[in-house]
């Protein structure tokens, strides 16, 4: 009996087998780039990306915009779907009063320090739109230290207004959760 009679047969060394492993190894390594190409090249339909690269030209638009605003900011809508919108918002002063009766606010911090006043009672405040009130002021409520970096969220029906206790600018940007 020789030796190579008793191994399995797909370790059998012989001429097709070593061609067949080579062309599979071969088109294995054709097809695969192809399959992941076509997969990167398109998103799903309502896929959003926002790099700090995007955003850099809007930051500085804003930034020039704001000071001659009567409210000192500027915003981007970047997105408004339904259920959600998103804004990129850069403050060169205290912002307004606000209250939404039904969107929940949620900020991530992209720069600066600020005190989100939020909570207590809105007085005072004008409807501007739809389930949408500003101005005015907050009676009582509680003060939060936000900076880069932190995210906040402020559900529906609760008084809040950015204040920069005397900072230069403050950047973030906004998802608003619509429809509670």
């Amino acid at each position: 009996m020789n030796s190579y009679s008793y191994r399995p047969f797909a370790l059998r060394e012989h001429r097709w087998g070593r061609l067949l492993r080579s062309g599979c190894l071969l088109m294995s390594f054709l097809a695969g780039p192809a399959l992941v190409v076509s997969a990167q090249d398109t998103a799903p339909a309502g896929f959003q990306q926002w790099t700090t690269k995007s955003l850099t030209p809007h930051l500085a638009e804003m930034t020039e915009e704001a000071p001659t605003d009567p409210h000192h900011f500027a915003v981007r809508q970047l997105a408004d779907y339904p259920n959600e919108g998103f804004l990129l918002v850069h403050r060169a002063g205290d912002g307004q009063v606000e209250w939404h009766e039904t969107q929940v606010d949620v900020f991530f911090v992209e720069s600066g320090t600020a005190t989100l006043l939020l909570g207590g009672r809105l007085v005072n405040g004008e409807t501007v739109g739809p389930h949408e009130k500003r101005n005015g002021s907050i009676i009582g409520g509680v003060r939060r230290k936000i900076s880069a970096g932190d995210i906040v969220r402020i559900p529906p029906r609760v008084p809040h207004q950015v204040l920069l206790d005397g900072t230069a600018e403050f950047n973030y940007f906004v998802i608003k959760i619509k429809g509670y």
